[in-house]
């Protein structure tokens, strides 16, 4: 059985939100900004991770976790809620996440066609419900998986409930994904075996370390590397 990932793995998604926060660092640096005298564009960054990490674990991910994020920060930036204007700016970037299309990596749908020729596959992506679900169904992908799990987060315990739930043998089974922190580490914990794909553009709060002993672990340059090995 190979699990994969969605977001950053099968299509773009984090240089979406990547281009609306330099949109908005551009936006809070502006020379003479209310209470951002001080602060260049790391600090503002830095300010707006650990609103978008406390966030997460109080509200989950997504778009409109992270437009939330973006008034947070704003009010504390400049020390007094959002106004009107600032808050309409702000709803403004909603349009950024509303596409009904999205950008499939390279390689994905033919080797996808390839690998579900001789194995099961299995979709599992965490974000909001509705959110997720209209980048599955826009990706034309879905014909290849035998179940697509939308999920809150990708911890031990989801892993461990996926194993159940499709009987899996987690010797034989392997996640597929960019991220460290939801979808290597974790499926490694719970006994599954991982195959690590680097994206330019994963969410920094996805980054951790991973261990380079680790032989449980299958790192790859590119996506289509997957026909080679399974």
């Amino acid at each position: 059985m190979l699990i994969f990932d969605a977001d950053d793995t099968l299509w773009e998604n984090n240089v979406i939100f990547e281009r609306v926060i330099e949109e908005f660092l551009d936006w809070m640096v502006l020379p003479g900004a209310e209470g951002t005298a001080r602060l260049d564009r790391g600090g503002v960054r830095e300010v707006l991770d650990a609103i978008e990490a406390a966030n997460a674990v109080t509200h989950g991910y997504g778009s409109k976790v992270f437009l939330r994020s973006l008034g947070e920060c704003v009010a504390r930036l400049r020390g007094r809620a959002a106004t009107a204007e600032e808050t309409a700016r702000i709803a403004g970037w909603a349009a950024a996440f509303e596409a009904d299309h999205v950008e499939l990596i390279p390689g994905v749908p033919e080797t996808l066609a390839e690998l579900a020729r001789r194995h099961e596959l299995l979709l599992l992506t965490k974000g909001e419900r509705e959110e997720q679900a209209r980048k599955v169904a826009a990706s034309g992908l879905t014909g290849h998986f035998k179940g697509v799990h939308i999920v809150a987060e990708k911890d031990v315990t989801t892993y461990e409930e996926l194993v159940r739930a499709y009987g899996l043998v987690p010797g034989s089974t392997w996640m597929i994904g960019n991220s460290p922190k939801s979808d290597v580490l974790p499926a490694r914990a719970a006994g599954l075996n991982a195959v690590f794909i680097p994206n330019d553009n994963t969410w920094v709060l996805e980054h951790s370390e991973l261990d380079p002993a680790d032989e449980k672990v299958l790192r790859l340059a590119a996506f289509g590397e997957l026909a080679q090995h399974f």
